[in-house]
């Protein structure tokens, strides 16, 4: 049976979900770690919990959690928005995490990274995307048929099927006037601290061309692109989990 989640009640009406591990002073421990997870997902998939053993095993913080609609969190996924689950990441930065922080973003976790280290530069010394999706609402609005856009704007949501579960996706228009107004890759990121975005090239969700334009974007000298030839979408196989964790202790090692 998995432990039970603690709950973080935030001010602007999310109550939060989460698990951490408190910082050890262990020698050599590096900076804390937060797990962004994806759009519609939870904070109990296999990456997320391959982080967690490995953060006991070094001493290091971390968190998981899940966004307002999400997993074990109060509140309706439809009500959600970038803007919104923005302010659950950062709650949890500001309140259950203490010193320099690594940013682990997955997909829409990975454009949540961005956002939150743009509103806490002084916080946050590293991000890594894992199949990282900046901009994603503006994209999948641009690939909509003329048909699917009338009726998010007549009806205020669309269901579109999940390859990924049994529940399908739901596109609101709130999310997609929300996702125009938090748009990363319109302007040059200034962002200078270490960056990895691992990236798989048979991704059918986010083209892996994504990761260069992210790392293009970045003014700083310290983005790289990771690509994985015959990757997909979720990088969950235990190849990619052991990159993973490899990236990611290489990383505490520089910040």
């Amino acid at each position: 049976m998995s432990e039970l989640p603690n709950y973080i009640e935030t001010s602007h009406g999310t109550k939060i979900a989460y698990h951490r591990i408190p910082y050890h002073h262990i020698q050599g421990a590096g900076p804390g770690i937060v797990w962004l997870g994806g759009f519609m997902s939870d904070m109990n998939g296999s990456k997320a919990l391959a982080l967690e053993a490995y953060a006991k095993q070094f001493g290091q913080a971390y968190v998981r959690f899940d966004y307002m609609g999400h997993g074990l969190s109060s509140g309706e996924f439809a009500d959600g928005t970038i803007g919104l689950w923005l302010k659950d990441a950062l709650a949890i930065i500001d309140h259950l995490t203490s010193g320099p922080q690594i940013l682990v973003g997955s997909s829409m976790g990975g454009w949540l990274a961005l956002l939150a280290a743009k509103a806490r530069p002084n916080r946050i010394k590293g991000i890594i995307g894992v199949a990282a999706a900046p901009d994603f609402t503006v994209r999948h609005w641009a690939g909509l048929s003329s048909t699917d856009q009338a009726t998010i704007v007549r009806e205020g949501r669309l269901l579109v099927p999940s390859d990924y579960g049994p529940d399908p996706y739901i596109f609101t228009h709130q999310l997609f006037l929300d996702g125009y107004k938090n748009r990363v890759m319109n302007a040059p990121l200034h962002l200078d601290f270490p960056i990895r975005l691992i990236q798989g090239m048979a991704d059918p969700d986010v083209p892996w061309q994504t990761a260069l334009n992210i790392a293009n974007n970045i003014t700083g000298d310290q983005a790289e692109a990771i690509l994985i030839p015959n990757g997909d979408h979720r990088l969950s196989r235990d190849v990619d989990i052991a990159r993973l964790i490899r990236v990611v202790k290489a990383l505490s090692c520089e910040v």
